[in-house]
């Protein structure tokens, strides 16, 4: 349910921005702790506070309306969050998660194309926002990390292999939409 915007489109200093900056505030943190502290409490309780924070940001956007610099600074903290934690994650334990290797590339390269396709989209005035099935996405890579920091399940690296190419499949296949979706109106991804 969403009421009249409180902010206009173009607005930045937002509630909604603010919880997405502090996300980006966060990242580094969690980043050194998976590297310096991989398996604790600490490092679970710094990755929930971030994924928390892109819960309610979202609740915030969607109550005081949304913005054209939410829209670029809620997925770039996603992307941070992730993909700084997953190559955080190889670094700590080159040997141990050989299994993250080509999930964090396959992911990279999806995202780095992602934001091109969206740049492109922004300069036509077409705005993509995330769908439903890629916020799933961004849900399942959240819970891949937290399955490999958290110290009861990282004993387990596969549990956080195995979702991390469930995450993997979501993350090919909304890309894969977004491409379909973009040729609807008109978009190419040269």
């Amino acid at each position: 349910m969403t009421s009249e915007p409180t902010y206009g489109e173009s607005a930045l200093l937002t509630p909604a921005n603010m919880l997405t900056a502090s996300r980006l505030l966060v990242a580094p943190v969690f980043i050194y702790l998976i590297v310096f502290d991989r398996i604790s409490w600490w490092t679970a309780l710094v990755g929930f506070l971030a994924a928390a924070s892109d819960y309610f940001d979202g609740i915030v956007a969607r109550r005081h309306g949304t913005t054209t610099s939410g829209a670029f600074l809620d997925p770039l903290a996603d992307k941070v969050i992730v993909l700084g934690s997953l190559y955080a994650l190889i670094l700590a334990r080159p040997h141990g998660l050989k299994g993250f290797i080509i999930p964090a590339v396959l992911i990279t390269v999806r995202e780095i194309w992602m934001s091109v396709f969206r740049a492109r989209a922004a300069r036509r005035g077409i705005s993509i926002p995330a769908s439903k099935l890629a916020k799933w996405k961004t849900f399942t890579q959240d819970w891949a990390i937290a399955f490999c920091v958290i110290p009861v399940t990282a004993r387990h690296p596969w549990i956080g292999v195995t979702v991390i190419w469930i995450a993997v499949v979501l993350t090919l296949y909304t890309g894969w939409q977004y491409y379909v979706e973009g040729k609807k109106v008109g978009l190419r991804a040269r």
